[in-house]
């Protein structure tokens, strides 16, 4: 029996399948709830306590990797549905900020960078520069644009993370951007921006409907390292509520697809990963950044994989991608394998105290975890997947 944990007002009196742990929260996202507790977009802040103090590591798990590997799969994503990409329905969060005074200087192509751990990575702006002939952001395109922000509410304090669309009307972000671990406490209020854009959400904001996170997490029984900072299953998904105009997320802006147990990985646990995220450090968190460095499976921190980055604080929940963006047409030469593309298979989890380092860690997806999450919350769910 998989121990599941279910949140959300929907569960109320609803036959819920045999092998799910289910149980009643008083607290709910619902419309009355947002009303007495607003959340303060301009303000929120990263969630706090997913930093090891420990020295990165630069080993790779036999042990893991036999596990990864034994058995992968996925489920692909999909573009936004034909003429529903125009239907915005904007909406204004927070005052902008001018970028002109956080951007770095943009001349030449600057080489890649390393931490104190020499584990090299490139993070960039998702953005093109906008010019007379570039008015778009570049997030606001598939694949980006299914990639957004996520605020919540801890303890009347707002707070945010990142998340990614994986099915039409389902997110996957971190968590413990749901949950304190170990403690039996959940979150509230859970709001997403997709492809949230220096103040503004210009698909709308979505308001949850559902939240799904293993029971082991929640109660700390998960296989932890540092006391529950670096965890084997530190994903949740959380099932969205449609706008006022009938619409699930991904149908306007179009979802990421998904892998797992080793999808993305070869026999060495390796895999260029392409992070994405809101780290508040950068551009004061109000847009979308990339980071690209080759992954691999530690054997210190739980089967964990890491990846060279500047993302920080905020950026938890974030999408791991394997080939993100939109394949070429080939001419002579054949695709390598695992050439899908737009691939989720993992979410940022944590990083290091000692930002020097410059690394972050994040869970793999497993038919243990993610499936089981999307499956329990497709079942309950099936009009919104």
């Amino acid at each position: 029996m998989r121990n599941i944990f279910i949140f959300g007002i929907a569960c109320l009196g609803c036959a819920m399948p045999t092998e799910m742990w289910a149980q009643t929260v008083v607290s709910s996202p619902s419309s009355s709830t947002q009303a007495a507790a607003p959340l303060d977009y301009a303000n929120a802040k990263p969630v706090p306590g997913r930093l090891s103090n420990s020295a990165p590591s630069s080993q790779i798990d036999p042990a893991a990797l036999q596990k990864l590997h034994s058995s992968p799969g996925f489920v692909p994503g999909a573009d936004a549905q034909s003429g529903n990409t125009g239907k915005f329905s904007s909406v204004q969060l927070a005052p902008p900020i001018d970028l002109t005074k956080t951007a770095s200087p943009q001349a030449g192509v600057s080489p890649q960078q390393y931490g104190t751990a020499g584990q090299p990575f490139s993070t960039v702006r998702v953005d093109a520069t906008l010019t007379s002939d570039h008015k778009d952001p570049t997030q606001l395109y598939y694949p980006f644009r299914a990639i957004g922000k996520l605020f919540f509410k801890i303890s009347g304090t707002s707070y945010v993370c990142s998340a990614s669309l994986i099915k039409p009307g389902v997110i996957v972000t971190a968590a413990h951007c749901v949950a304190n671990y170990g403690k039996n406490q959940l979150y509230s209020n859970w709001q997403f921006a997709p492809a949230y854009y220096n103040g503004t959400a210009p698909y709308g904001i979505f308001t949850s409907k559902q939240m799904y996170v293993l029971n082991k997490y929640l109660n700390g029984t998960d296989s932890c390292y540092q006391s529950g900072v670096i965890c084997p299953d530190d994903v949740a998904v959380i099932v969205l509520n449609k706008n006022t105009q009938g619409y699930l997320p991904g149908q306007l802006t179009g979802y990421l697809g998904y892998g797992w147990n080793g999808w993305g990985f070869n026999s060495s646990g390796q895999s260029l990963i392409t992070q994405v995220g809101y780290p508040v450090a950068l551009d004061g968190g109000a847009l979308e950044e990339r980071n690209d460095s080759q992954g691999y499976v530690s054997t210190t921190y739980s089967g964990n994989t890491i990846i060279g980055s500047l993302e920080t604080g905020g950026s938890s929940g974030g999408p791991w991608t394997n080939n993100l963006g939109v394949n070429p047409t080939l001419n002579g030469i054949s695709f390598g394998t695992y050439s899908n593309t737009n691939y989720v298979v993992g979410v940022t989890s944590w990083g290091f105290n000692n930002a020097a380092v410059k690394q972050q860690g994040a869970s793999p997806f497993t038919s243990g975890n993610i499936v089981s999450l999307v499956n329990s919350a497709c079942a309950a769910n099936a009009a919104y997947c």
